[in-house]
């Protein structure tokens, strides 16, 4: 239907790389693939936009949204403990080739 159920959004971190900023997903539409659907508009926009990399940071405890970036091809690069929101984590930078 016409509903949103998530959003989106990519930023230029230089003229060659596009980052991920954030996506976003309706607890009531997890599960369904959207948000695998926002991640590869994502790309393909950046694709489009003529970036030849993207780039996003998360965090270890979000499996489900690693596991869509592991499958849309992207790699971890570096990861760093920190201290945030009163709980340990551990932020991790991951890059793609477009």
């Amino acid at each position: 239907g016409a509903q949103r159920l998530g959003c989106a959004f990519v930023v230029k971190q230089d003229d060659a790389v596009a980052k991920l900023r954030m996506v976003l997903v309706l607890p009531s539409a997890r599960g369904l693939g959207v948000g695998k659907q926002l991640v590869r508009a994502c790309i393909e926009f950046a694709k489009q936009a003529g970036y030849q990399h993207m780039t996003l940071w998360t965090n270890d405890i979000l499996h489900t949204a690693r596991a869509i970036y592991i499958a849309e091809g992207f790699q971890l690069v570096t990861e760093e403990r920190r201290h945030s929101c009163g709980r340990d984590l551990v932020v991790q930078h991951w890059q793609r080739a477009l």
